[in-house]
């Protein structure tokens, strides 16, 4: 089993024209992905070749829904139409979109988000490298041969630190890797992702990445210590970070003692979650707490 993608899912890609959207989306088919059309009003009715598969491309999601029965969308359109393609996914009634585009103003980020939640669109990012279950399905630009199927959950801000662990764990393997975007506002939040590996029966164990700015982690350490009985191993990016300035992404900007990675950490810990100092550390943390479940 999987969270929020599987082998059954069915995957547009807006945007798959572009040199971006042609080249993950040739990664995403390779890794098994049923990618079913690409959408492109200015190309509709042509077919685009990858190796072994011609992949037609619609004039608009709901064009392609309709012809493919598609549930999942994935997002490489530059930032300034990224709001027009969410919102136009989100009035086709798809289930998911996974908006891989960075650099979109936080104001189109707010009215497209809320805009998706509002019409029962699932949407993960803005910014983010998208999810992957393992051995099944890969919806965004996470490397897929980097690990392999098993039973932790990993829900993350940050794309490279996501690809770290899984190659850290690679021996163990992911159930699911969801990367939620590093921006101030993203669609689907760590607690989310909590509450889906909380209600999976094939993920044992979940690992959280964090980073500083806002109070995410602590607001995930809160729902942590009531809501999730399996183990969370967690890590934290940012303790060496200068207080009072922007770091990396949009939203790791600390203020005072909000924000900064020690009082994350403080907060997850207190809810019971390992927290490593490194990456690495944190790899042996959740073997450690496998090895004492088996």
């Amino acid at each position: 089993m999987a969270v929020y993608l599987t082998k059954e899912s069915k995957v547009l890609v807006q945007g798959m024209t572009g040199g971006e959207g042609m080249k993950h989306t040739r990664r995403m088919i390779a890794a098994g992905t049923d990618v079913v059309g690409g959408v492109n009003p200015r190309k509709a009715g042509r077919t685009v070749d990858f190796d072994d598969r011609a992949v037609p491309v619609f004039g608009s999601v709901a064009d392609g829904m309709r012809s493919t029965g598609a549930d999942v969308t994935v997002v490489f359109v530059p930032p300034a139409f990224a709001r027009p393609a969410v919102t136009e996914a989100a009035d086709a009634g798809i289930g998911l979109a996974v908006v891989i585009t960075e650099g979109i103003p936080v104001h189109d980020s707010v009215a497209f988000t809320t805009y998706a939640k509002e019409r029962g669109t699932r949407l993960i990012g803005p910014n983010c490298p998208g999810l992957i279950s393992p051995g099944q399905s890969n919806a965004g630009i996470i490397p897929a041969d980097i690990t392999k199927p098993g039973r932790i959950g990993l829900v993350s801000k940050s794309g490279t630190l996501t690809y770290q662990l899984m190659y850290e764990l690679r021996d163990i393997g992911f159930s699911t890797c969801v990367g939620i975007g590093g921006d101030p506002v993203v669609g689907t939040s760590h607690i989310d992702c909590l509450a889906a590996f909380e209600d999976d029966p094939d993920t044992d164990l979940v690992v959280l990445i964090g980073e500083i700015g806002g109070d995410a982690e602590e607001r995930a350490a809160a729902h942590i210590r009531d809501h999730v009985t399996k183990p969370v191993v967690g890590y934290l990016a940012g303790f060496t970070a200068p207080e009072g300035r922007t770091m990396g992404h949009a939203g790791a900007i600390v203020s005072g003692s909000s924000g900064t990675a020690q009082a994350k950490k403080e907060a997850l810990e207190a809810a019971g979650v390992r927290v490593g100092s490194t990456p690495t550390e944190t790899a042996k943390l959740v073997l450690d707490l496998l090895g004492n479940r088996t």
